[in-house]
């Protein structure tokens, strides 16, 4: 299973390279299925691996010009208030033990997985709905005016989910990009992997005192997720990226269901 999960490593680069999230969608699964990690933790460790592995994918993306800056700042600035905040103060103060309804007793750990499967099956739906046809041809958009209060709103909404479960977010960041700040879809998929980066990277801050970090563990793993993400972007080019979506959203949306049937009935 180890070594399952060490090979599944190279997916969350893959699917960040060829869609532009998903990556912390299969990364807390593999580190709590597979590597056998405590959920908390592995949302914390999730952060780490999918921060570093988008700020690699963006600056591929920015060689390319593929790049808004000044829609990252307007998104991200709040983004990072609050995903910092929730990880430094809001996780800690969840206790152990939150209720009990007959014989489900519910926990820190098992709330948390919870909200992530919740999370996934919303992120599937939204993958494989976007997913059914190619999108609209790529247009200049950059020179649009954004609109201001929309992102400053979607980036607080994404910070908190971000710092709840360890989730960059992406699959959130691109519709509001394209919707709010008229960006084309490869733009979007290049800003959203640099605030996915930024989020993700200043939430693990967050973590850092709280937590004993295997740094020898977490610099392995995100090496092979980078490796992931330079197969991503390369093969991006060749397939379509709507039909890879589509299946890549029917895949969240099996797993989403399952961590549900799992932790609720089966633990």
């Amino acid at each position: 299973m180890e070594v399952l999960g060490y090979t599944a490593a190279l997916l969350i680069g893959l699917s960040l390279g060829l869609t532009g999230s998903g990556g912390s969608i299969l990364t807390v699964p593999i580190l709590v299925y597979l590597l056998r990690l405590n959920p908390v933790i592995s949302m914390a460790y999730s952060l780490f691996v999918v921060g570093t592995t988008s700020l690699v994918g963006s600056y591929r993306f920015y060689q390319k010009d593929l790049v808004s800056f000044r829609t990252a700042l307007i998104f991200g600035i709040p983004s990072l208030v609050t995903v910092f905040l929730t990880r430094r103060f809001v996780i800690p103060a969840i206790p152990q033990h939150i209720a009990t309804f007959n014989s489900l007793v519910i926990t820190k750990d098992l709330l948390l997985m919870l909200l992530f499967a919740v999370l996934m099956i919303f992120a599937a739906f939204s993958m494989i709905r976007k997913g059914r046809q190619p999108e609209p041809a790529d247009e200049k958009a950059d020179n649009h005016t954004p609109n201001t209060a929309a992102l400053l709103v979607q980036g607080v909404l994404v910070g908190l989910i971000s710092g709840l479960v360890g989730a960059g977010g992406g699959f959130l960041i691109i519709p509001a990009l394209v919707l709010f700040s008229k960006l084309d879809m490869k733009m979007a998929v290049g800003t959203s992997l640099l605030i996915i980066s930024a989020n993700s990277l200043f939430g693990f801050a967050g973590d850092i005192l709280n937590y004993s970090i295997d740094w020898k563990f977490l610099i392995l793993f995100s090496m092979l997720s980078v490796a992931g993400i330079f197969a991503g972007t390369a093969l991006s080019h060749r397939i379509a990226a709507y039909k890879l979506k589509y299946g890549f959203g029917w895949f969240v949306l099996l797993m989403g269901i399952y961590i549900l049937i799992k932790e609720i009935f089966l633990s």
